[in-house]
């Protein structure tokens, strides 16, 4: 039973492989090792551009699609602070805040360039054929764990030198004196590092987008020649 079953595999994965081999050869002769380096070059191309775009100043700040508000448990906080006229405080306080998710940045793009070296045969197909951000997700499942790891001390450090804590405490002093308040006090630095690691992969995301979307985006002969094909 178990020999048949593999035999039965063998024979699945083999036709397989020859749907992939005429499917290639009737798509302007695209092979799998193009198809793996198209793949390849994308990413690289999507993590140099967003590592280059979150990491310069302002890079989070003033980008609306990855800018990092207040906690969402401390709305009220920013709220009340607001209407006692402490908007300057506010506003340096988020501020601090994505100054260390830029600083942060900084250190992403040799975990995500070593990840997408490794991208095996296997996903390779499912990656090319499946969203307008499948091989963003495959590569945030593949580093998001290190990314944070790597993240953490450096958004501690940045906190530290940004005074966020500094901002924050007026803040919080002011919203917790008021009678009857439920204190809030959220975790900053685990707040910061997994907001720069969802602004990141935005980016990312955005990057994918546009080499699959737009002709103008594909840089290189390989890009146009993988992404230029139609699905099938």
């Amino acid at each position: 039973m178990r020999l048949a079953v593999i035999l039965t595999f063998s024979l699945i994965l083999g036709a397989c492989s020859t749907m992939q081999q005429t499917t290639s050869s009737s798509q302007n002769g695209l092979t799998v090792k193009e198809t793996t380096e198209g793949l390849v070059e994308a990413l690289l191309v999507g993590a140099d551009n967003s590592t280059q775009q979150a990491s310069k100043k302002d890079g989070f700040f003033k980008n609306a699609a990855i800018k990092i508000l207040f906690p969402p448990e401390a709305i009220k906080v920013r709220e009340a602070a607001i209407g006692v006229g402490l908007t300057p405080l506010v506003d340096r306080f988020e501020l601090s805040l994505n100054r260390a998710a830029e600083d942060a940045s900084k250190e992403a793009k040799p975990i995500l360039v070593n990840a997408i070296k490794q991208i095996k045969f296997k996903d390779v197909w499912e990656i090319l054929f499946g969203g307008k951000t499948a091989a963003t997700d495959y590569l945030r499942a593949k580093t998001e764990p290190q990314l944070l790891e790597k993240f953490r001390p450096i958004v501690k450090q940045s906190i530290g030198r940004e005074e966020v804590t500094k901002h924050w405490q007026p803040l919080t002093n002011a919203y917790n004196s008021i009678p009857f308040v439920k204190k809030v006090n959220p975790d900053l630095e685990e707040y910061v590092t997994q907001r720069t690691v969802n602004g990141l992969f935005t980016l990312i995301a955005e990057e994918e987008r546009k080499i699959r979307e737009n002709p103008i985006a594909r840089v290189s002969q390989i890009l146009k020649k993988v992404f230029g094909r139609e699905k099938p």
